[in-house]
């Protein structure tokens, strides 16, 4: 049996990819981490243990097991939970951070990481009508409160090569664009202040029959993912005999906004008096992106499980989640 440490397991990936591995009952003995001090005794039980750590201290990696097989890092610091800006806390958590788990890995003959990648390291390959490879260029944005964001990022993927090519720790780089999940939390933070997460936002419509508005051009499509491909992208991840690799955790396929905003109408509206449709052209379309998916059907043999009408027919059902509810309070 492997075992396996997910690293910032707390959150809202950790709380589905955990749900994924522990249905795959026997294969995996799993080790779950979370900064923050609270109870997920909903998942702690045979084979699943859970111990709170803190990336950036050293001296926490002394409560982990002495030996794992494959580490699987979900945890740092992103805008979208940053209230303000403090930008060293995105350095000393994901560049940091990273360092701290891979001299944990080192240390523990772990053979194998896998990383949580944001997509915005190829922003410049954005808004444009080719496939995004897996292997596409670095391409920044070195404006706005993503900037040291991806930065840091970028040096953790810098960091896990070089412990890949100093002392052979197989690294996979799953690149993640904005991963759709319900959760009762529907608060974001752009530019430090707080929001709403659109999609969730226009569920709360939908469900109510309120209107709904479509911003900018309607037919911009973008790669939308739910969160168990993700959980089944890293499960094949961990299974592979792959040594070194990037893979876009994605669909293959753009979602226009028209499409999505047809979709939720249709699935959370109440029949008798769905949410009237208004556009607005004058206002900002969404960014456009599309993702090559071609390497991980043929390393990994992935394939998405959940396209748009898919994942929100499933996200409905997971609104009567207890365990979810538990989690995010």
């Amino acid at each position: 049996m492997k075992k396996i440490l997910i690293v910032g397991a707390t959150g809202t990936t950790g709380f589905y990819l955990t749900e994924y591995l522990s249905a795959l009952r026997g294969k995996y003995d799993i080790y779950l981490t979370g900064h923050r001090a609270r109870s997920i005794s909903y998942h702690v039980g045979e084979n699943i243990h859970y111990v709170q750590l803190d990336i950036t201290n050293q001296d926490d990696f002394k409560k982990l097991p002495d030996h794992i097989d494959c580490v699987i890092l979900l945890a740092g610091a992103m805008p979208a939970r940053m209230e303000g800006y403090d930008p060293q806390l995105y350095v000393k958590t994901n560049a940091l951070g990273t360092l701290n788990v891979l001299e944990y890995c080192r240390r523990s003959g772990a053979e194998k990481v896998i990383f949580a990648q944001s997509h915005s390291d190829v922003y410049g390959s954005w808004n444009k009508s080719e496939l995004i490879s897996a292997y596409a260029p670095r391409e920044l944005n070195y404006v706005g409160d993503h900037a040291v964001y991806i930065i840091s990022k970028c040096c953790a993927v810098e960091l896990i090569e070089h412990y890949h090519q100093q002392y052979g720790i197989s690294s996979i780089i799953l690149r993640l664009p904005n991963i759709y999940s319900y959760w009762p939390i529907s608060h974001y933070y752009v530019d430090g202040i707080k929001r709403s997460v659109p999609y969730l936002s226009l569920i709360d419509k939908a469900l109510k029959g309120e209107p709904i508005e479509i911003w900018g051009d309607p037919a911009i499509a973008k790669d939308v993912v739910y969160v168990k491909d993700l959980a089944q992208m890293v499960e094949r991840a961990i299974s592979t005999s792959v040594k070194h690799a990037t893979y876009n955790v994605a669909t293959g396929v753009g979602t226009s906004l028209e499409e999505q905003v047809r979709g939720i109408i249709d699935v959370f509206s109440p029949k008798e008096s769905p949410s009237p449709v208004t556009y607005r052209p004058d206002l900002p379309s969404q960014n456009a992106y599309v993702y090559d998916i071609s390497n991980a059907v043929s390393d990994l043999g992935y394939r998405p499980e959940y396209y748009f009408h898919a994942m929100l027919e499933d996200m409905k059902v997971e609104m009567g989640n207890e365990k979810i509810k538990i989690a995010a309070s």
